[in-house]
Formats: structure tokens, C-alpha cells, sequence
């Protein structure tokens, strides 16, 4: 460890405060297995000074400021707060390192996109302000008709552990643009970085109430901010379990939901490939991120002429990953998030090999790894599809192949699940990658590569992989609420009822 976790409280109206029952959580190191710090822990008495704060901060007096101000002055604190971002780079991304296991390579990418993303919604708010009414063209001259976008409100933010701070800057970027005021509720199995996010925010002097951040567990804060009744809207990126929870609490007061959830996403790789191009977008869609990303192309579907030659290169390739404590240099593979996931993890192995599958690699511990939630990267084959492993998000750094024929049976395989989060083809003929773009029911389809991700794209799933778009301008409007303006411009009476007689 180089560098020493802040000791913080929870972030509500600007302030440092502490839970209002004064428990805390131990941060523990997953490369480690040591305690390295505590994070606090919310419950429902907090969450509502948090949403006392956000309601006073967007109130008529104070709201003037924040909700009803341009877009280009929400747009200052936004760029502020990616310029401190990018001065905390490093320690930013080494925090991020300790707290969920990402390699620290990773993790410097990961702090640059935040800082890009609320450079790019500081932008977008900026757009609002030419925006601000928009014309719509109605049948009858006595009328005009604008549409004008204003903020939701209270929105609640409920973050994973995979991507603390990009997950979290993914839903608080866009929702401070629109000019909302955010309650973060990020995963208690890392939060370390989300509560540096509001010592930005409290430096910059982003306004008291508009960005708020609770940790804590999910059924004590998680569940109360989603199911306040003064929360606008929820934004959730998790489990189908916990996601499935907060729109049936959301529904009994009609609040509106976007929900970005699991995935078993498909790579088909066909015979006419570079074979080691091929190889390599294959590990990195599965084993990037430890292979714990809700998009991970974690099931191959392989064109059986080349099969065996494809396999035995990318057994190669995975042997040759580097798998080590996450600060090291070069590393590609860090461990797993906690003893709770790798037990998991360990199941599903365990499971697929007594079904009949055949572990082709991986599977185990590093020899030379005694401590830390190490495992090393795993390759399944002779799958059924209907097997746990084939069917499964296992959220760890494990592919499962299937072999098929042609182009329809690749299709089947790959639409096969209940998930529709992600998908990636692999073929030189760029024809048939539109066609199968085109047919894979998913809500992100990749093109000869896995995992890239751009701010100004859409991201989001289908079927049970959820609904709503984060990101781009989508990700702006997820945030905002559409008023309808009609005004009555004749300088006639409307004449529909007779006027009572003069007496």
C-alpha cells in the first residue's frame, strides 16, 4: 500500500457528518485481505437529512441558483470538478485500486474518463441554454405550442462496486448538468472513491445540497432513498435481485427508474478471422476489469473449423496474462472484489465441472499468490446450453465456448439468454457483421472488438438487462422532464359556450 485511506463521514449539505447511529463499515483490500480503513454507514435517518438537503437546495430561494440557472453556470462547477479530478488522478486511481482490486492501469484509465465525462456534460449543459424552447408545430393559427426540458428534481443514485467512481460519475455528471440535486448511494464493497468525489465537490464549492453522498449497506440506505417519496427518480446499476427490488419500490409511488443490470453477453468469432487479433479482443472482452463488468463477452461462440487451433492459441494468451497485487506494473489481472464473490465464483466452476464441462484453464488459485482474492483466469468448454455456466452471470474472469456451424445457429446461440446487454462479432466480411448486428436482440453490439465505451455513445440493455440509456445525450434526458406550452394567441373569444345575457 503507498498511500493512506482518508477518513471520512457522510457528505449531506456540503458537510462531513456523522451517521446518525455513528456505525461504521471496515474497508478490506482484496489483494491483501487487510483491513485498510471504514467508510461510514447510512441508514434511513440519514437518508432523510440527505433528502432534506437536496429539497432545500432546488427550493425557490436557493433552487435560483441551481435548477433554474443557465446551463453554462452548472457547467463551471462541472469543469472544476474534472479539473480536480485530473489533479487527484493518481491517488484517485491507487485508491480505486485498493478498495475493488482493478489494476492500477485500469484504474488510471477509468479516473480519465471521469474527468472527460463531466467535461462532456458541462458541455451539454452548456447546450441547454440554447434549447431552452422548443417549437412545435400545431393545426390551428390560434395557437402556439413550445416544449421546454427542466429538471427532475431529487434523483437517488445507486452505484456498484466494479467501476465505484466512473459508474457513479456515469448518473451524477449528467443528473448536476440537468440541474438536479443527487443523493450518491454507492455499493459499501467500495466507496472509497465516491467519497473523495464530494470532497471535489465540497472544494470546488459545488452548493450545499446538490450533491450528496451516503454509504452504507443497501437494505439500510439503498432501499430507503429508493423508495423515499420525495426522490424524483431512481438510477440503479446492479444485480437483477437488488434492480427488481427498487422498481417495485419505485412503482408504488410511480416514480420513474432506469435500471442498467446483468448481462451473459456473446462474442461470435467466424472462421475467417486473424486468429490472434481475434484472440485477444476474446480475453479482453471476458478477463478486462478481472472479468467483473456487466458486459463482459463471457460466452464465445466459435465457428467449429477453427476451434482447435483458436483454443489452443487462446489458452496461450491467458497462461501469459500477469496476475498479481493490482499495483504492480503490467499487471492485467488483479483479484477478485471480496471472499463473498470468489467463493461465488469458485461455485460456478465447481458446478460446471461436475455438469460435464471441462475446465480447458484456470480455475484456481495462483501457486504463487497465498493471500488476496486471486483466481486465476478460467476457460470452459463442452458446455450445454443449459447449463448454469452457459445461462449464468458469474461477474469474474471466466469464458464458457460453444462451437457452431453457421451464421442461423450462431444467431440462436447467441440470442439464447435472457440478458441483452451487450454483444460482439468477429469477422472480416463486414456484410454479414451488419447482419448479425442487426439480428442480436442487445441494447450494445461491438464490431471485430469487446468493451470500448464512449461518453458521447448510449449505454443500456434489453430484456432483463434492463431499459433506459445512460451516457450522451440520453444520459442528459434520463435527468430531465418534458413541459408541454400551448398559449392562446387570437385575439378572439374562443366561442365555444354562448356568454348569459346582458340584464
Amino acid at each position: 500500500m503507498t498511500i493512506t485511506v482518508p477518513f471520512r463521514q457522510l457528505f449531506i449539505d456540503g458537510e462531513w457528518r456523522e451517521p446518525v447511529r455513528k456505525n461504521r463499515l471496515p474497508i478490506i483490500n482484496p489483494a491483501t485481505e487487510e483491513i485498510i480503513g471504514s467508510i461510514p454507514s447510512a441508514t434511513s435517518e440519514d437518508v432523510d437529512l440527505a433528502v432534506d438537503a437536496a429539497r432545500k437546495a432546488l427550493s425557490r430561494n436557493r433552487g435560483k441558483d441551481w435548477s433554474s440557472a443557465p446551463g453554462a453556470h452548472r457547467a463551471k462547477y462541472l469543469r472544476a470538478i474534472a479539473t480536480k479530478i485530473r489533479e487527484r488522478k493518481s491517488e484517485m486511481a491507487e485508491l480505486e485500486s485498493m478498495d475493488c482490486g482493478k489494476p492500477l492501469e485500469e484504474a488510471l484509465w477509468d479516473i480519465d474518463d471521469v474527468a472527460a465525462c463531466f467535461d462532456y456534460y458541462a458541455d451539454l449543459a452548456e447546450g441547454l441554454d440554447t434549447k431552452k424552447k422548443t417549437p412545435v408545430s400545431v393545426p390551428m393559427e390560434e395557437f402556439k405550442c413550445h416544449v421546454v426540458m427542466e429538471p427532475i428534481g431529487i434523483v437517488g443514485l445507486i452505484t456498484p462496486w466494479n467501476y465505484p467512481l466512473l459508474m457513479s460519475t456515469w448518473k451524477v455528471a449528467p443528473a448536476l448538468a440537468a440541474g438536479c440535486a443527487a443523493i450518491l448511494k454507492p455499493s459499501e464493497v467500495a466507496s472509497i472513491t465516491c467519497l473523495e468525489l464530494a470532497a471535489v465537490c465540497r472544494e470546488v464549492g459545488l452548493p450545499p445540497g446538490i450533491l450528496n453522498v451516503l454509504t452504507g449497506l443497501g437494505h439500510e440506505a439503498g432501499a430507503p432513498l429508493a423508495s423515499h417519496p420525495d426522490v424524483n427518480k431512481v438510477a440503479f446499476t446492479g444485480s437483477n435481485m437488488t434492480g427488481s427490488k427498487i422498481m417495485a419500490a419505485a412503482s408504488k409511488l410511480a416514480k420513474p427508474v432506469t435500471l442498467e443490470l446483468g448481462g451473459k453477453s456473446p462474442i461470435v468469432v467466424f472462421e475467417d478471422v486473424d486468429l490472434d487479433k481475434a484472440v485477444e479482443w476474446t480475453i479482453f472482452g471476458c478477463f478486462w476489469t478481472n472479468g467483473q463488468i456487466c458486459s463482459a463477452t463471457s460466452r464465445l461462440i466459435l465457428h467449429e473449423s477453427i476451434a482447435t487451433e483458436f483454443l489452443d492459441r487462446i489458452v496461450k494468451w491467458t497462461k501469459n496474462i500477469k496476475i498479481s497485487d493490482p499495483m504492480e506494473e503490467g499487471c492485467r489481472l488483479g483479484p477478485v472484489v471480496n471472499a463473498s464473490q470468489y467463493e461465488k465464483i469458485k461455485k460456478f466452476i465447481a458446478t460446471a465441472k461436475s455438469e460435464g464441462a471441462t475446465i480447458l484453464c484456470g480455475g484456481t488459485r495462483p501457486k504463487n499468490l497465498k493471500k488476496g482474492y486471486f483466481l486465476e483466469p478460467t476457460i470452459i468448454t463442452n458446455v450445454s446450453t443449459s447449463m448454469q455456466i452457459w445461462r449464468e452471470e458469474v461477474f469474474g474472469p471466466v469464458l464458457c465456448v460453444k462451437t457452431f456451424r453457421n451464421e442461423d445457429e450462431a444467431i440462436e446461440l447467441a440470442n439464447d439468454t435472457e440478458y441483452g446487454l451487450g454483444a460482439a462479432v468477429i469477422s472480416k466480411n463486414l456484410e454479414r457483421c451488419d447482419r448479425i448486428t442487426k439480428a442480436i436482440n442487445s441494447g450494445i453490439v461491438w464490431v471485430n472488438c469487446s468493451q470500448p465505451c464512449f461518453v458521447q455513445a448510449p449505454w443500456g440493455g434489453n430484456k432483463r438487462s434492463g431499459f433506459g440509456r445512460e451516457l450522451g445525450h440520453w444520459g442528459l434526458e434520463n435527468y430531465m422532464t418534458v413541459k408541454q406550452v400551448t398559449e392562446y394567441v387570437s385575439n378572439e373569444p374562443w366561442g365555444w359556450y354562448k356568454p348569459p345575457s346582458k340584464l
